[in-house]
């Protein structure tokens, strides 16, 4: 007999692909492109994919895909009422939320890990293939902790997790390294940046393994935030 935690990382797995094959897709796609669009740099390879690819993954496919696998984890269940279900199992909390965490990030790794690898190798930078690779891994472990967060917080996690995106990561964190430094998509660029000595680092943020455990720092906090939150969670029709 299926574990509790395994159970639930294959149904979050099945829940993620279901109707969000082609969307899931449309990252590879991106990756690839920006890997190309850096070659179009003066500088070296590694530096170019660092600076064009690296940043551009890092602020617009990593986010978005793990804001389309987040809200299949929970946020998705919690609009269409199905949440119930899960939420009346004699079940942990911290089990469900380990679950569903585990769930989107194996679907995030398949999904991410190769395009990041294909568009280092696109950018004509192989050996930033595996630092990228690190980089994506990590940082979509932390932003999927933190989606899950807010769908175990808030009614619309969609609409929030984009504020957070927008708002508080790019245009705060562009702005103050106390907010960069805790920002899964800065941090995740940051590892790219120091596993390659691309050069390109920020001062105030850790980069490279230091970047790392930052990250899973930040997933550990916004999985214990979801745990607590979700404990308060009373699902009760589609409208909670």
């Amino acid at each position: 007999m299926a574990s509790p935690t395994a159970a639930l990382v294959t149904y979050t797995v099945r829940a993620c692909a279901a109707g969000r094959r082609l969307v899931l897709l449309l990252p590879l796609a991106g990756a690839l492109l920006f890997g190309l669009l850096s070659r179009l740099s003066d500088e070296a390879a590694a530096e170019a994919f660092a600076r064009v690819a690296g940043a551009a993954i890092h602020t617009l496919v990593l986010p978005i895909a793990c804001l389309v696998i987040g809200d299949a984890i929970l946020g998705a269940e919690v609009r269409s009422g199905t949440f119930t279900f899960t939420w009346l199992s004699p079940v942990r909390w911290s089990t469900i939320v380990l679950g569903r965490w585990l769930g989107g990030c194996l679907v995030a790794t398949a999904l991410l890990a190769p395009a990041v690898a294909l568009a280092a190798v696109a950018a004509g930078a192989p050996g930033s293939a595996g630092p990228a690779v690190v980089a994506a891994v990590a940082g979509s472990a932390a932003y999927l902790a933190v989606f899950v967060a807010v769908g175990a917080t808030f009614q619309r996690p969609v609409v929030w997790s984009l504020v957070l995106v927008i708002l508080v990561e790019r245009l705060l964190g562009a702005a103050l390294d106390a907010v960069a430094q805790v920002s899964p998509g800065w941090l995740a660029q940051s590892v790219l940046v120091g596993l390659t000595d691309a050069g390109l680092r920020r001062g105030g943020v850790p980069s490279g393994w230091g970047a790392v455990a930052r990250l899973a720092l930040v997933t550990a906090v916004a999985l214990a935030v979801a745990t607590r939150r979700l404990r308060r969670l009373r699902p009760a029709s589609a409208s909670d």
